[in-house]
């Protein structure tokens, strides 16, 4: 199975995607556009499969159900203002329904610091039903690690790159990053102490371990 591609309202620079090519749909993939996402979407010539919200922040023409953009049948799941879900985190249950367990969210970072913050635990609801999730913005990814490792190829290096590794949810317990200028043993970091913030990749393959706890993980390109 493919992964689930959801398009936020956030901050995002439409030329990055295009550019980078970091935004591309693969034929078992599941695009979502999340309310104000649609319209980032239709900038770069993507039509989702699903558009879902309660379409408070588009300021565009909906398509009526039976509209065709790109040869594609654009299926619309409007919601009330007024629920419990953000319109990220009903797109994310959207996917889980239809069974992915990777998701890519763009558009879910920078713009309103409370929806930043409701991102990023779409990710902790994405662990807590064994899938996994990665924040997009504008130069940065945020991703959750519980209990396990992640790799990073050597090609991530890049001079004004940075990864940044915070204690989430609770202190996490045996961090080991290894890779890195900076290198840590079976650590423990505490919540309450960000000492793992602004490390640097090398020309060399890298892993973060954490073994108990969760480890939330920012990369960020520095201009």
């Amino acid at each position: 199975m493919g992964k689930c591609i959801i398009m936020g309202a956030g901050e995002f620079c439409n030329e990055q995607i295009i550019d980078k090519k970091s935004l591309t749909l693969d034929k078992e993939d599941f695009c979502i556009a999340a309310d104000g996402g649609f319209a980032y979407l239709q900038a770069i010539g993507i039509t989702p499969h699903l558009l879902i919200g309660d379409m408070d922040s588009l300021e565009i023409r909906l398509p009526e159900e039976n509209d065709t953009i790109s040869s594609r049948s654009l299926a619309i799941k409007k919601l009330p203002v007024e629920k419990d879900d953000t319109d990220m985190l009903a797109a994310v249950k959207e996917g889980l329904a239809r069974g992915y367990q990777e998701f890519a969210l763009y558009g879910a970072l920078g713009g309103r610091m409370d929806h930043t913050f409701a991102n990023i635990q779409c990710l902790h609801y994405l662990l807590n039903r064994g899938a996994r999730g990665v924040l997009y913005g504008i130069g940065i990814q945020i991703l959750l690690l519980q209990r396990g490792s992640i790799v990073f190829p050597a090609s991530m290096y890049r001079e004004n790159r940075r990864i940044s590794v915070f204690a989430y949810g609770g202190d996490a317990c045996g961090v080991t990053e290894q890779g890195l200028k900076y290198t840590l043993d079976k650590a423990c970091l505490k919540q309450e102490f960000p000492i793992g913030v602004s490390n640097e990749f090398t020309n060399q393959e890298s892993t973060i371990t954490v073994e108990e706890g969760m480890l939330l993980i920012c990369v960020e390109d520095f201009l």
